[in-house]
């Protein structure tokens, strides 16, 4: 399973615009392209970060899939964005549900950067030693982990039931993080926390 995301910089005052026109325009748009398999859209309202994922059953269709398509190219424009759109694409290396994420979700979010010949070793432990922690975290749904075997990069996002919950272990997160980077063979880059605005994915469980 492939991913391809689009990160936007948004005006916090153009976000709920933002958030229909993926849920109306291209969403809608995505179900007519085959191998799709599903979207989803993270919000940061405070810092204006948001991130649309579409996912895909394979490197070929999410190629074909994105390219061109007005909707999506259009949706910096939705947002207000403040400067250009960034565009990656992944490998879904790990998914895992515990159970659907409610209309309440977040997501927590941390951006690594790993040699990509470690990869291998990388996804196991995160199988193996890093997602029996995350499911003991208070509120978890579901976690995923992929990787970009270009670049070296790889995102790990884990959802829970509400803010008040991530809220609480983020603490405990943190520590989890700290101690598990080096067994990943991992650098952090990045930690973010969403808004789930829209979760409409098919992806099977890859764990």
């Amino acid at each position: 399973m492939y991913a391809h995301s689009i990160t936007i910089a948004a005006r916090p005052e153009s976000i709920d615009a933002g958030v229909a026109h993926v849920r109306d325009e291209v969403m809608p748009a995505l179900e007519r392209r085959d191998g799709y398999v599903g979207l989803s859209l993270l919000v940061g309202r405070e810092t204006g970060r948001c991130i649309a994922t579409t996912a895909w059953k394979t490197e070929a269709a999410m190629r074909a899939g994105t390219d061109g398509l007005g909707p999506l190219r259009d949706a910096p424009l939705a947002f207000s964005a403040v400067r250009d759109p960034t565009f990656d694409e992944w490998e879904i290396a790990v998914l895992y549900r515990d159970h659907r994420a409610g209309r309440d979700a977040c997501v927590r979010t941390t951006w690594l950067k790993a040699h990509p010949g470690q990869f291998h070793r990388a996804v196991e432990f995160y199988r193996e030693s890093v997602l029996p922690l995350m499911e003991d975290l208070e509120g978890f749904c579901s976690a995923s982990l992929m990787v970009d075997h270009v670049s070296g990069r790889a995102v790990s996002s884990a959802s829970f039931d509400s803010v008040a919950a991530m809220e609480r272990n983020r603490d405990h997160a943190r520590v989890m993080r700290t101690a598990r980077l080096r067994g990943l063979g991992a650098e952090q880059l990045d930690v973010g926390e969403f808004e789930l605005a829209l979760a409409h994915l098919r992806v099977p469980e890859l764990a």
